[in-house]
This record gives structure tokens, C-alpha cells and sequence, in this order.
């Protein structure tokens, strides 16, 4: 987690004249924050004190070149809700002037030109609407487009993200977001705390013999835990495996559930790959040969 988005520029910029350089969690040092007197003076003696008895809750900083392809992927999310909403642009003006379409068919590629040729269904009043906002939603697709090509090409993580598409049901922006923002594998210690940094379970409340566990928590990684929810919606669809965990999940909740469970399950997946270095190989069971 980055403080703010000064963090990673001031990391860079103190790493060269410091033997070594730590970024402490905000949310672990809220003590601070809730004193009753406060001011720089005080912070700094305090967080000093906690570094030299080595209380220091420290964040994990990734390295600049994973923060810089970072950047971005994540700039390539801002494209896609642009996207999005000049699509959904598009169809609330055909629906405002009464134009008779194919929603399915409407942002295919040789659909639109036909629409438009249609002089007299179409009102001559939104038809300079229509094509900016068509013209727009091609530019962006091309250059959302580029932005993939040129991360899964990059030296830096080609090897990775093609390890991680062997997995069914992860594709490139899947695999990359992985890449990406998990940073370091080996900083994980185990699948649950992986999985509690993806943001695929909640926060646990225990009392004595009672135990409480709350919704989704917010403290979590929002962009990679975006990435394996709309995952995990595909993947019963193109894995037998995950269809049956997802089929088994439902019984005991909701859809909701049972989408979690698939995206837990791929996180599992993911670390095993990222961890061996080496291509999926799914677990086959063969019952009655001896061996």
C-alpha cells in the first residue's frame, strides 16, 4: 500500500543517499495520527522510536520498474471506463431519439457504418454525435490495445505472463494485473495472505469462543481484487474445474459466494505458477490403477 502518490518519487529519490530506506504503513501507525497532542516534531520522534526498537509496521515498496509498467496498467483501466461510457453514450442517444437497433450488434465493427447509412431512421440532429463518439471509442480502443502489446512484450515480464496464461480462464490483462501488482511473489508467506491482500475475504472479529467475520474488507489491493472478481465471473464457463467449485460454493450461498470461491481458488493457481516458475499442470486423479 503507498501512502499517497508522492511515496514512490520520494522512495526513488532518498534510496541513493540512504543506507537503507523504509516506508512505513499508515494504517498501522494510526496511534500517531490519534494523539491528543500532535505536530512534526513529536511524529518523527515517535516514528523514530519505533524504527530503532524495530516496531516499525514497514510497506513493502515495489521496485521502480514494476511501479513504472504499473502506472501503466493502471492508466489502461481509465481508458476502459472512458470507453465504457461513450459506449453507453452511444446507445442513450440512439434510445432518446427512438432509433430502432441491435444492442448486441451496435459496437461491432461493421454494424455502426450501417446504422448511420440509414438516412432516414437515424436523426440528422445526433448523426455528428454519433461519430465523434464512435471515432472516440475506436481511438481508445487502439491505444488500450497498444498498451497490452507493449507490457506483455516487455523483457521484464513476458516470461511471467506467459507462465500464468497457461492457466485456464486467465488471460493477458489477468495475468498482467498479477504481475504487476503483486510485485514479489516470495513476500507472501502463504495463499491466505494472499488472498487477504487481493481483498476475497473479510475481516474477522474474535471474542473468547466467538468469532464474527465482517464483509469484504477494505483494506485490500481494489485493483487486483477488480481483476480476479470479473475472472472468476468467466472462469466456470472456459474450466471444468472452477464450474465445479463454483457449482459447490453456490449450494452452501449465494452466486456471490460462490464467485469468491472461484476467485480464491484462482489466486491459489496463480501462486503455485508464480512460485514453481513453471506452466500449469492441472492435478489428475485416476482412480483404480495401482501403481
Amino acid at each position: 500500500m503507498e501512502a499517497t502518490i508522492f511515496t514512490g518519487w520520494i522512495y526513488d529519490h532518498l534510496k541513493p543517499h540512504a543506507a537503507t530506506t523504509k516506508v512505513a504503513h499508515s494504517l498501522m501507525l494510526r496511534a500517531i495520527a490519534a494523539a491528543k497532542k500532535k505536530n512534526g516534531s513529536i511524529d518523527a520522534g515517535k516514528i523514530a522510536d519505533c524504527l530503532r526498537c524495530d516496531f516499525l509496521p514497514e510497506c513493502y515498496m515495489a521496485t521502480t520498474e514494476i511501479r513504472e509498467r504499473r502506472r501503466t496498467l493502471r492508466y489502461r483501466h481509465l481508458l476502459v471506463r472512458e470507453m465504457v461510457q461513450m459506449k453507453n453514450r452511444v446507445s442513450s442517444l440512439l434510445m432518446e431519439t427512438g432509433v430502432s437497433h441491435n444492442k448486441q450488434r451496435l459496437h461491432k465493427l461493421g454494424y455502426f457504418p450501417e446504422l448511420l447509412a440509414n438516412a432516414d431512421a437515424v436523426n440528422a440532429s445526433i448523426r455528428p454525435l454519433l461519430q465523434m463518439s464512435r471515432d472516440s471509442i475506436t481511438q481508445l480502443q487502439r491505444t488500450e490495445a497498444a498498451m497490452i502489446r507493449s507490457l506483455q512484450r516487455d523483457p521484464l515480464l513476458a516470461e511471467r505472463v506467459r507462465r500464468l496464461q497457461t492457466i485456464p480462464a486467465v488471460g493477458k490483462v489477468t495475468a498482467l494485473t498479477w504481475a504487476l501488482e503483486m510485485g514479489e511473489i516470495s513476500r507472501f508467506r502463504s495463499i491466505r495472505q494472499a488472498i487477504s491482500y487481493c481483498g476475497l475475504c473479510g475481516d474477522e472479529k474474535r471474542s473468547a469462543e466467538k468469532a464474527m467475520r465482517t464483509p469484504l474488507s477494505k483494506q485490500r489491493n481494489k485493483h487486483i481484487q477488480r481483476v480476479l472478481v470479473e475472472a472468476a465471473k468467466l472462469a466456470p464457463r472456459r474450466n471444468p474445474d472452477l464450474a465445479l467449485v463454483y457449482e459447490n460454493a453456490k449450494k452452501k450461498g449465494s452466486a456471490n459466494c460462490a464467485t469468491l470461491a472461484v476467485a480464491r481458488k484462482l489466486v491459489a493457481y496463480l501462486m503455485a505458477v508464480d512460485r514453481g516458475q513453471r506452466d500449469f499442470e492441472p492435478v489428475r486423479e485416476f482412480a483404480g490403477i495401482a501403481a
